[in-house]
Formats: C-alpha cells, sequence, structure tokens
C-alpha cells in the first residue's frame, strides 16, 4: 500500500521498496533513470550534482519573474553588501596582483572581440560601386566574428595623386612676401 495515496499502486514494486510505490523516472536535465525519494514523491530531477544546480538555477529564475518583493531582495542583497565592504576589491586587487593582470589580458580580448563583432555588423557604408573582388578576412580574430559566419569585406582602395615634378608657378599676385618671382623687371 502507498504511503502517499493510501492506495496500491499498479504494477510490480521497482528493486529494493519496501512499500511497493516507489518507482524510477528519468531525470529532466541528464535522462538518467533515478530512485524517487521517498520524501519526495513529485521528484522529477536526480540527485547529481550539476542536475540540483539547474534545478535550482531555474527556480531562481522563475521566482525573480514571477515574485516582485524576492526580485528586490535579490538585488538589494549584493548592492548593501558592497555598502558594507567598499574597499573589498581594491584590497583583493593588492594581495592578488596576477589576478589584476589575468582580468586585463580577459578584457584585452573581450574588447577585441567586440570590436569584430561591431565590424562584422556594421551596415552604415553606403555602396558606391559594385566591385567583383573576393576578400577572405583570415587570422587570430576572426573565429570571433559575430555569429561564426563567413563574412563578405568591402576594401576601398582611395589612390591618393601623385605630386607633380615641377609644380606650375603661381601668378604674381600669389607670391607669399619675400620671394621674388621669375622675371626681375
Amino acid at each position: 500500500m502507498c504511503w502517499v495515496s493510501g492506495r496500491s499502486p499498479p504494477g510490480p514494486p521497482c528493486r529494493g521498496c519496501d512499500n511497493g510505490c516507489m518507482t524510477e523516472r528519468r531525470c529532466r536535465y541528464c535522462q538518467k533513470s533515478f530512485q524517487l525519494s521517498k520524501f519526495q514523491p513529485r521528484q522529477v530531477v536526480c540527485g547529481e550534482l550539476a542536475c540540483q544546480t539547474k534545478r535550482r538555477t531555474e527556480y531562481h529564475r522563475q521566482k525573480i519573474a514571477a515574485d516582485p518583493e524576492y526580485r528586490d531582495v535579490c538585488r538589494d542583497s549584493p548592492r548593501k553588501w558592497r555598502a558594507r565592504h567598499p574597499d573589498y576589491w581594491a584590497r583583493y586587487r593588492m594581495k592578488h596582483p596576477e589576478a589584476v593582470d589575468r582580468n586585463r589580458q580577459q578584457q584585452k580580448l573581450r574588447d577585441r572581440k567586440q570590436h569584430l563583432r561591431n565590424l562584422a555588423n556594421n551596415t552604415s557604408a553606403r555602396d558606391l560601386k559594385h566591385c567583383a573582388a573576393a576578400v577572405w578576412l583570415v587570422g587570430a580574430g576572426a573565429e570571433s566574428l559575430a555569429n561564426n559566419n563567413s563574412a563578405h569585406a568591402q576594401v576601398f582602395v582611395i589612390e591618393a595623386l601623385a605630386p607633380s615634378r615641377n609644380p606650375a608657378p603661381p601668378p604674381c599676385k600669389q607670391h607669399p612676401s619675400g620671394l621674388e618671382t621669375g622675371s626681375a623687371g
């Protein structure tokens, strides 16, 4: 007889079950079979640490979305802690210079990736003239482009005019003061 419902369950009891009610279920996250706890008859997640962590995270997100008071408490808690410990990060950085260096390097990498994402998503360029040339972007940062798609590139080649070798002399009125002109007359 089942201690939860007070009636006999259908089918044979599962392995090692003394009350005939406990059955096996599949975990919602890892899909492995697990034996229900007699203390938690509505259990849908196995006891693995990763699955329990996912269950708690999911509950926390749902609770924040549904309960404004819980959301406010979760938002204010870190603020209150930071107000009580204003010098925590300064002391941490002084005690852990290797963490500061690692963070600096990671921030540079994040900045580079963001720059590449901005370049890949930039659609502000005007279409001046079509060119049949193909350009391939190759390099260490290419894998960080948004959506990791191959990117079409446009290359603008602007050729500067070469300075003339014998510039024409300016008209007389435009000679800078103090300079002689070609004719003294």
